[in-house]
């Protein structure tokens, strides 16, 4: 048995661990409101810089944890380090078994046994998967979203790992860029109530106990702005965008307890943001007083060397640090650097020590110093992973985030007797593309195809065929997906099945590799042959239900103006196929609201509900060119932001305003009736708008500023209500600082961004 040295010291709660995990008790106690800070100081003054920095080295999983230790090469030199304390966290690493294995070494082998934290892309979902983010955002059900979180969060958890690189806070408008999919859309104040529901549902009320983990708020900034909609790409936007778009949902993060923030792979306006100063240093920790710490993503630091920004990996890791970013992962140039620069005078050891003292303190949050083994339970893992309340609650949440596109000649929801059902498309079969991107830890097959949640109901006649394959070969997370583009052999066989049916329903859209990091698109219609599939089946019977199943906002013109019937599927996780059957037999009345514009076509992009009126936004005359338009397209979209359908009707009357002007701390009561027309019970979306009509820097023709879900039974009417005060019409304003203007404002209330009833109110400072 190795004894571990023990370091005494006259004012210290520090933990430290023998092999028999003895705990050390604190000689001092201090007062709550400043004991955590004491232990971390405490910790801090018994470490070697090389220790110190340690803590900011985030390795890869690098062996096979159970097996061999390493002797040679880059793995060999990474297990040295984790054996020296110089590793502060790991990534990859799942499982019970190898992530103990790997926190025995730093707990008992180290010299000062400070544990290890375990990250992972927990991203909607561990093996049991939930929608993906940008669904999730279509439900617009917030306390959902958060149980969505916090399941994800326990069956983590239970596996070992205690830090999600999730979530994607990211305001996106151009459906090219792939990450959409991780997202909430395009709206900051949507993006900004989701961002907090999934790190509240992440670390819940208590990250020391075992069903919690660290939320990590990205990309910090600017990302899903990137030129092209090409990932990775150059992003360079004015100082109003970047306050009153990009920023609200981070300071929304900060302001709900978010522990940690992932720095971003794009340069903006001219500097990487891992070595943006700006950003980390004057916006995340100064302004907003950020306490947490910023890791960097996968390699950025080093990436900087390929923007130009950095001429190797020593000065890379000096501007890294030196901007803020704290934790270097996989760029390997903080553990082989920063100590030379200290010696150097290039980096100041206090900001070492900031660094640190942030990991720190967010282990001791996570009761690591308690007990490094909290998220160490084999049995915990095997009762908790895939247990049957996890299935309940992400179909639960896959439903909700269905939305209904259109549904003419009344073909939903499907009779349950009586018809006959031909079900087309290689994705109505499919049991693993519906996990989507990001779902590392699920096992391929695991989902719920859409042909055997529809298989449960009995009283129709149901067959299948699949028409055509979506994607061709491999289909990996890593690698390329290959689109099928020729292959139309089995188009007779679903053109015959089509003939004979009553219903036809078309499974279609992107596989679930289509979509997710590094997978940009510049053709955003139907993939491969499936447009052609569609419109063949069309000839032969007009009744389609055109089930969509895709990561991004699709241009389905085509389909809009001819299929009558369109549902919004994306990729729904697990329960998927259950989801969707039971949408289109009205066992659920679908209730989703779009999160992000759906475009006419491509060159629309981006195009969202949000923007700027410009000086020519109207035809002054007929037929006349000079106005801000496209000579060969709409400017509307296909469908906007806030919409959605249902099986029921909703009706909007009565727009009332208690006052028609406010002032200083005052506020205006706006009141608008919603009645349910039709003959079903359903949910609706009440959405807010406002328009700053003239400002000291222009403002979009729309903001969203309230939303709210009502549920009404057939002809019941209910009275919905908001309040405008000042911090509703803040902006970012020329002065450089939020705060509300005096002025005249339109207010817009209903089901979407587009149809709505509308008011006008003033606001007066004094």
């Amino acid at each position: 048995m190795r004894i571990i040295k023990k370091v005494s010291f006259v004012v210290t709660t520090i933990v430290l661990f023998s092999c028999s995990n003895k705990i050390i008790q604190p000689k001092v106690s201090f007062s709550k409101e400043n004991q955590l800070e004491k232990r971390v100081d405490s910790l801090l003054k018994l470490m070697t810089l090389d220790e110190k920095i340690g803590q900011l080295n985030q390795y890869n999983g690098f062996w096979e944890i159970t097996g061999p230790t390493p002797k040679e090469g880059q793995a060999a030199k990474k297990y040295e380090d984790l054996k020296k304390g110089l590793v502060g966290s790991m990534l990859n690493v799942k499982g019970v078994k190898d992530i103990k294995a790997l926190q025995k070494i730093a707990v008992e082998e180290t010299r000062l046994g400070i544990p290890l934290l375990f990250g992972f892309d927990v991203i909607h979902g561990y093996k049991t998967i939930s929608p993906i983010p940008l669904a999730e955002a279509a439900s617009w059900d917030l306390a959902e979203i958060k149980k969505s979180a916090a399941i994800a969060a326990e069956e983590a958890a239970s596996v070992g790992l205690n830090w999600t690189f999730a979530p994607m806070v990211d305001i996106a408008r151009d459906a090219r860029w792939g990450r959409v999919m991780e997202g909430s859309g395009e709206d900051p104040y949507l993006g900004s109530q989701i961002a907090v529901a999934r790190i509240q549902g992440f670390q819940g009320e208590d990250l020391k106990a075992k069903n919690t983990i660290l939320a990590c708020a990205k990309h910090f900034a600017g990302y899903a702005f990137a030129e092209s909609g090409r990932d990775y790409n150059t992003v360079d936007i004015g100082e109003s965008t970047l306050q009153n778009i990009v920023f609200p949902p981070f300071k929304a993060s900060v302001d709900a307890g978010v522990r940690t923030f992932m720095n971003s792979f794009n340069e903006l306006n001219g500097i990487p943001a891992t070595g943006n100063k700006y950003l980390q240093r004057q916006i995340l920790k100064g302004d907003w007083k950020f306490d947490g710490f910023v890791v960097s993503d996968w390699g950025s630091i080093n990436e900087m060397i390929a923007h130009g920004y950095a001429r190797d990996n020593k000065q890379a890791a000096e501007i890294a640090i030196n901007a803020g970013s704290d934790m270097d992962m996989e760029s390997s140039a903080y553990v082989a650097h920063l100590a030379e620069l200290v010696k150097e005078g290039k980096v100041k050891e206090s900001l070492i020590d900031d660094a640190a003292r942030r990991v720190l303190k967010v282990k001791f949050e996570l009761g690591l110093f308690d007990n490094p083994y909290l998220y160490c339970d084999e049995n915990y893992e095997k009762e908790t992973v895939g247990k049957k309340a996890f299935h309940d609650g992400v179909l639960e949440m896959a439903k909700k985030s269905i939305v209904l596109l259109k549904n003419e000649k009344e073909l939903l929801p499907l009779k349950k007797s009586g018809q006959k059902i031909v079900l087309i498309g290689a994705l109505a079969n499919d049991k693993t593309s519906p996990l989507g991107s990001w779902r590392i830890a699920a096992d391929d097959e695991t989902a719920v195809s859409v042909l055997e949640g529809m298989q449960n109901y009995k009283g129709n006649q149901l067959s299948y065929v699949k028409g055509a394959n979506v994607a061709e070969g491999r289909t990996q997370f890593v690698w390329e997906t290959k689109i099928n583009n020729t292959d139309k052999s089995g188009f007779p066989a679903a053109i015959a099945a089509a003939k004979t049916a009553d219903v036809v329903v078309m499974v279609l859209g992107e596989h679930g590799l289509q979509s997710g990091e590094g997978r940009s698109r510049t053709d955003i219609g139907l993939p491969g042959v499936q447009q052609e599939l569609l419109e063949e089946v069309y000839k032969v019977n007009t009744n389609i239900v055109l089930v969509l199943n895709n990561g991004r906002p699709l241009a389905i013109p085509w389909a809009d103006e001819n299929i009558p019937s369109i549902v919004e599927a994306w990729q729904l996780g697990t329960q998927s196929g259950n989801a969707i059957a039971q949408v289109l037999y009205g066992d659920y009345n679908p209730s989703g609201k779009l999160p992000m514009t759906f475009p006419r076509n491509v060159g629309q992009v981006p195009i969202y509900y949000n923007y700027k009126n410009t000086g020519r936004p109207v035809m002054n005359e007929p037929e006349s060119v000079f106005w801000s338009h496209y000579i060969d397209e709409k400017n509307t979209p296909l469908y906007p932001f806030g919409y959605g359908l249902s099986y029921t009707q909703f009706e909007y009357s009565n727009l009332e305003l208690n006052q028609k002007s406010f002032s200083g701390e005052g506020s205006i009561e706006v009141t608008v009736t919603v009645k349910n027309t039709g003959k079903y019970a359903g949910k609706e979306v009440v959405q807010l708008y406002l328009r700053d009509v003239f400002a000291s820097v222009t403002r979009p023709v729309k903001e969203l500023k309230g939303f709210e879900m009502i549920e009404l039974q057939p002809n019941e009417t209910k009275k919905v209500r908001f309040t405008i005060n000042k911090k509703t019409i803040e902006f970012y304003t020329a002065n450089s600082k939020w705060e509300a203007e005096e002025g005249e404002f339109k207010l817009f209330v209903g089901g979407n961004s587009v149809k709505t009833l509308e008011a006008d109110f003033q606001y007066l400072k004094n």
